[in-house]
């Protein structure tokens, strides 16, 4: 059985959210899914939606075999106890494959990872984009 993992904030879900994790399950078999905790996000601002209803969301998704809230502490805590076969990274994700997959060696986790494909861009298909049509709507 092939486990793939996929990582994300998942804030406003959107039609890029759900094309990302249908890819990742196309990978295998079961797909457990990282949803980043409120405190580890550095790179981008603060999810509107908290990371308790955010985690709900995506566990409800029927793609999704397990959603889980990340570590607050350790990015690779969660990937030792998941144990994937492959890890998906969304086009949008600032990691570079081969250096994450020495990483998660170093870490003790034999991990493909693998970088879901730029897909048809739609208006509305980032959290950005939505936020940003909210505001102008309220001008």
């Amino acid at each position: 059985m092939v486990r793939v993992l996929a990582t994300g904030t998942f804030d406003l879900l959107h039609p890029g959210h759900l094309r990302y994790l249908s890819e990742a399950k196309a990978l295998g078999d079961e797909l457990y899914v990282i949803v980043a905790r409120d405190s580890m996000i550095k790179h981008k601002p603060k999810p509107i939606i908290p990371e308790g209803q955010r985690l709900a969301m995506v566990a409800a998704l029927r793609m999704v075999d397990k959603a889980m809230l990340g570590s607050e502490t350790d990015m690779f805590e969660p990937l030792r106890e998941i144990r994937p076969d492959i890890i998906a990274l969304g086009k949008n994700q600032f990691f570079n494959e081969k250096e994450l997959e020495a990483q998660l060696k170093s870490h003790g986790i034999n991990a493909k990872v693998v970088r879901i494909q730029p897909f048809e861009q739609c208006e509305l298909c980032s959290s950005a984009a939505i936020i940003r049509r909210i505001i102008e709507r309220n001008k």
